[in-house]
């Protein structure tokens, strides 16, 4: 019997998943279905599409509100619909792997005991990995469950990259810049020789990962020398509802000067901050791109601003710059967005070409560009996929 692996992204209300066929390294051709579960902790809905793209499920789950309720749902729709495969392995999306977990792992009461330290270094993503993790190992003891950590890509950056200007016990603590978003990163970096060929992908490039979460990494020879997240996903760039770099003072003004709890602070930052905080209107890049209030577009200004601060950091970091590379919901959907960093990025020799940025590239630049500018939709569900599979080999 063929085998799969199921690829799961919990979330605090929802659960993205796809099913892979295991038979050989697994490519975009081998999905054989993905989909979502919604509305965990009230009511769950799941929607779900074939390879062919046809969504044969499109319903709510009476009865399940849970994590634990949503999985169960899946497994059995798995067995009944897809029968022809068995169940190899889930493979999990686990935002942080601290300093010790940099490659895939098979996760045992000994790595999860240690993945729960990580907790309050990434408290929107972790727990919710987790919560998965367990309620997939009750309902189906005997699975094989693996662990692929989005810190993983930035391992290997030179250890500058990685240090704070702290006390060095602290450093050894484990107090690091380690960077996020690395499934997307490593993703991008093994496509990258196909879609603008092998002399850019081995060059220095900065690709910008721009969604609810964003992100950007400079890239050279396909490793990480420097991204903009640091010891948790708050830093760098100004996200949909998170602050992005802000000076520690600020920190410590809302403690001491505000009366602010430590809870408050983090629901400030995490939650009430970024897009939404600065708009006061939304935190959907869509929405704000719409709108003609002010503050929608002082949102949008700031997001570019900090997008061009960070190029430039960047750019140094690495020494020079060849390509830039957008892509997640709002690197991929939104051409203003990727016009406006462009064209913020012409003191480094890159040239927009309008007419390929409205079009959805993949190439955005003009053909004589010093810098040359992508478009690549990144696939980290294929990323774990072949991280498990080359596990399980």
């Amino acid at each position: 019997m063929p085998e799969a692996i199921l690829i799961l992204n919990a979330g605090s209300s929802s659960i993205k998943f796809a099913l892979f066929s295991a038979a050989q390294r697994p490519d975009s051709n081998g999905v054989i279905c993905e989909g979502a579960c919604d509305g965990i902790g009230d009511h769950v809905h799941v929607s779900a599409m074939d390879c062919s793209g046809r969504r044969f499920v499109d319903q709510p789950l009476d009865g399940a509100s849970d994590h634990e309720a949503a999985l169960s749902w899946l497994l059995g729709m798995f067995e009944a619909r897809f029968s022809q495969h068995s169940l190899a392995a889930a493979a999990h999306r686990i935002v942080h792997g601290g300093a010790r977990f940099h490659e895939p792992v098979r996760l045992d009461a000994g790595v999860i005991a240690e993945l729960k330290r990580f907790i309050p270094l990434a408290p929107l993503h972790q727990p919710h990995h987790l919560e998965a993790v367990a309620a997939l190992a009750k309902l189906h003891p005997n699975l094989v469950q693996i662990g692929c950590f989005d810190t993983a890509f930035h391992h290997g950056q030179p250890s500058v990259a990685k240090q704070f200007a702290l006390p060095r016990r602290l450093t050894d603590e484990g107090v690091l810049r380690y960077g996020f978003h690395g499934l997307s990163y490593e993703y991008i970096a093994s496509v990258l020789p196909e879609v603008a060929g092998e002399a850019v992908a081995a060059g220095r490039v900065i690709v910008a990962h721009l969604g609810s979460g964003a992100s950007m990494c400079g890239i050279h020879r396909g490793q990480s020398i420097a991204t903009t997240m640091g010891f948790t996903a708050l830093d760098g760039l100004a996200m949909s509802r998170r602050c992005g770099a802000l000076d520690p003072g600020v920190v410590l003004y809302l403690l001491q000067q505000k009366g602010m709890s430590a809870a408050e602070v983090s629901d400030l930052l995490y939650q009430s901050s970024g897009l939404l905080g600065v708009s006061g209107i939304s935190d959907d890049m869509r929405s704000l791109l719409a709108s003609a209030a002010p503050h929608a577009r002082e949102a949008v200004d700031l997001f570019v601003y900090r997008i061009g601060l960070e190029l430039g950091a960047l750019s140094a970091a690495l020494g020079g710059l060849d390509a830039v590379v957008f892509t997640a919901g709002i690197g991929e959907h939104a051409p203003e967005i990727r016009q406006r960093v462009c064209e913020q990025a012409s003191w480094l020799g890159l040239e927009i070409d309008a007419a390929a940025n409205a079009g959805g590239g993949p190439r955005l630049s003009k053909p004589d560009s010093k810098v040359s500018a992508w478009v690549i939709p990144t696939n980290e569900d294929l990323m774990i996929a072949r991280h498990a599979w080359r596990l399980l080999q």
